[in-house]
């Protein structure tokens, strides 16, 4: 399959192009497009042989829901049953932007698009081409993150196109992924909505505008054998090639761990990289360090972290080494998502 590449000014944004993008969509084709969060692969969200091929694209298990993008709150209606009162409010709050919501689906929402579940997740990006492309599309546009399942979610349309680039119709190559990690999914189905992606969306502002959230005990410890309510909960995500390890610690403690693993594996003749902070990073040594920012900072170091482990693969580091990130309630989604690329693998020094 030839892959089309469809370069795109956010500034100027083609409406030609654009209908071109969302012919395909109509058509039962694929094609990935940015969001302010990452990158997303699009299909048809009500063509159940569309999401058939999203799953083959990525290599990505069935039983994993996709995310329905909309891009106008009168859409909402017709693929849930009923829009419980919460998810009015979050909407007025939080839409467009990152923020996912899970409802009861209606009949219209084919099993295929939700993994099997009786209920659907949905969202509404505010990247204006994502916008303008899902309304060209026809207004329902089912899309997990445009990467190879297992690796971390593209940012830049270069990680899109490395990945899938003969695997899909249709690339929109535009700027504006700002944010750097997936939205938040809360779950508005049960008696006391409940977080179960973590995300730039935290607790504390949801619970500012409906009362109660809860945060689901199992993000940071999957049960592999149990059916996933969202996307990205059971399977192994986010990962690079190399092997990541986590470490936290006292900051002193932390640098000089990470020192001498480095300096263990380059001795052994492998190549070594390193994620720290601005406080900490002209203490490390390794083949590449990369810099997050402050640790005050969680916007930036959620907007770089999947582009590094990125470079890291493209730089065929072996071995990565990350500070724990410790940055407020942001900060839980940091980990969540270093956590799954490490497969938990995470180093506590006293």
């Amino acid at each position: 399959m030839e892959t089309k590449i469809l370069r795109m000014d956010i500034e100027h944004i083609s409406t030609e192009d654009l209908a071109q993008a969302g012919a395909v969509i109509r058509d039962g084709g694929l094609v990935a497009f940015p969001t302010e969060t990452v990158y997303g692969l699009g299909g048809d969200a009500l063509n159940p042989e569309s999401s058939r091929k999203i799953y083959a694209a990525k290599g990505r298990p069935s039983d994993n829901p996709l995310i329905v993008h909309i891009a106008d709150m009168e859409q909402l209606g017709y693929i849930v049953e009923e829009i419980p009162e919460g998810v009015e409010k979050l909407a007025l709050e939080f839409w467009p932007g990152p923020l996912t919501m899970i409802m009861k689906k209606s009949s219209v929402v084919p099993l295929q698009t939700t993994g099997g579940l009786d209920t659907v997740a949905v969202r509404m990006p505010s990247h204006p081409v994502a916008r303008e492309f899902i309304r060209a599309a026809g207004g329902y546009v089912a899309a997990p993150s445009a990467n190879i399942s297992g690796k971390p979610s593209p940012t830049t349309a270069k990680y899109v196109i490395q990945d899938m680039d003969g695997r899909i119709d249709m690339i929109i190559d535009a700027d504006g992924v700002e944010i750097g990690l997936e939205s938040t999914i809360v779950d508005m189905t049960g008696e006391v909505p409940m977080i179960l992606r973590p995300g730039f969306i935290t607790l504390e502002m949801l619970s500012k505008v409906i009362g109660p959230v809860e945060m689901d005990v199992a993000l940071l410890n999957i049960d592999s054998t149990a059916k996933p309510k969202a996307p990205g909960m059971k399977y192994r995500h986010y990962a690079p090639k190399g092997e990541l390890v986590i470490v936290e610690g006292e900051p002193e403690q932390v640098v000089s761990y990470i020192n001498q693993a480095c300096k263990e594996h380059v001795a052994q003749g492998k190549r070594t990289g390193i994620i720290g902070t601005q406080e900490s990073i002209s203490q490390y040594k390794a083949d590449c360090v990369k810099c997050a920012g402050s640790r005050a900072d969680a916007d930036a170091i959620a907007r770089q972290l999947y582009t590094f482990l990125r470079e890291f693969d493209d730089e065929g580091v072996e071995f990565i080494y990350s500070e724990a990130f410790d940055v407020g309630e942001k900060g839980q989604a940091i980990m969540n998502r270093l956590l799954k690329a490490a497969g938990h693998k995470i180093i506590f020094l006293n």
